[in-house]
């Protein structure tokens, strides 16, 4: 509603001037036509601002400094080039009135380009908020990070925040806040709400995390999720989640969402002594009774009395996983072959297999 009043009384406040300027040329020449072609105008042109308006919606306030501030330095240094012109043009040569004002046009738009892109070039070094601007040297590009609803309800953000990864970015909107409470009123048992509650308590103990509150709102939103992008495009941040229907979503809406299941898989080690693994036996290994195996990764898996079971596929128990510069080696014995746990193989084996596969 307060996008749509807005738009309202921009095109309404256009057609008032297009009018008013219409009713002037009128008195002025005595000519129908302007009067009629000015508020037509005006309404069109309004119409045209408001169309592309939806394009400004994804871009962030921090673009919107860089070029405000680009076109200011442009003007400036425009003014300065085009004093010596002038004094060229009083003092040494005298140059016509046309390619004098050509000269200048081009001069502005230069200077003007040339303002945006220093500017964006800059933008690392320099932090510009609103609505005054602030100068202080920037270190790094580490984006804020917003937390939604759903992070708040999985324990894993202590662990997380306890790892000092997010010291100083960590962003809590006061409207997701405010949503929990609700919930946690509504809900007859909100055990989860109450759990999230404690979480946020023990956030703002940490004292390294600096976690901050901001006041930000769009009450013409109704939708968390549309509030949280949209302040996410605002403070140029990213989106921290634990929501499994965003598990595969990365930049979306002009937003990047980080997904903690995929951090914790990301961080979750692959193959585990002991572990059962599926495995195809494709080849004979170098030594006597030894299958080879890949996995879909191209990882080789050596199985002890896996050459028995040659084009089969069997469960393996894991032994040990060797990195090397030429992969990852998997050495496994058959599940029904009883091995001593923590065996490994022989030195021996690992390097005649490192030969073979170079």
């Amino acid at each position: 509603m307060t996008l749509s009043w807005i738009r309202t009384a921009f095109t309404l406040l256009a057609l008032l001037l297009g009018t008013l300027y219409g009713i002037h040329l009128f008195q002025k020449d005595g000519e129908l036509l302007p009067l009629i072609l000015m508020p037509v105008g005006s309404v069109t042109m309004a119409l045209v601002v408001i169309y592309f308006s939806r394009f400004i919606r994804k871009s962030s306030l921090r673009a919107l400094n860089i070029v405000t501030l680009g076109l200011l330095f442009g003007y400036l240094l425009a003014v300065a080039v085009s004093l010596m012109v002038n004094v060229i043009d009083d003092f040494a040569v005298h140059i016509p009135k046309d390619l004098k004002d050509l000269v200048q046009i081009s001069i502005y738009l230069f200077c003007g380009y040339v303002g945006m892109l220093l500017t964006w070039y800059a933008s690392d070094e320099w932090a510009v908020s609103i609505p005054f601007i602030r100068l202080v040297p920037q270190q790094n590009k580490t984006k804020d990070i917003l937390l939604d609803l759903s992070i708040l309800m999985d324990v894993r953000l202590i662990d997380l925040a306890s790892s000092g990864l997010l010291d100083c970015h960590v962003i809590l909107p006061r409207f997701v806040l405010a949503e929990l409470l609700r919930l946690s009123e509504e809900e007859e048992e909100g055990i989860k709400e109450r759990q999230a509650i404690e979480l946020i308590k023990s956030l703002e103990a940490m004292p390294s995390l600096e976690l901050r509150l901001v006041d930000h709102d769009f009450p013409e939103l109704r939708d968390l999720h549309s509030k949280l992008v949209h302040l996410a495009r605002l403070l140029d941040a990213q989106i921290l989640t634990a929501d499994p229907r965003r598990l595969h979503q990365g930049l979306h809406e002009g937003v990047r969402f980080v997904n903690i299941h995929n951090l914790s898989n990301a961080l979750k080690p692959i193959i585990q002594g002991g572990e059962l693994l599926p495995i195809k036996i494709q080849r004979l290994g170098k030594e006597a009774r030894q299958g080879v195996g890949y996995l879909e990764d191209g990882s080789m898996v050596v199985v002890n009395g896996g050459a028995e079971f040659l084009g089969q596929d069997v469960k393996v128990s894991v032994l040990s996983v060797k990195h090397t510069s030429a992969g990852r080696m998997i050495f496994c014995n058959m599940i029904d072959e009883q091995a001593p746990p923590g065996e490994v193989p022989q030195e021996n084996t690992a390097r005649n297999y490192f030969a073979e596969t170079k």
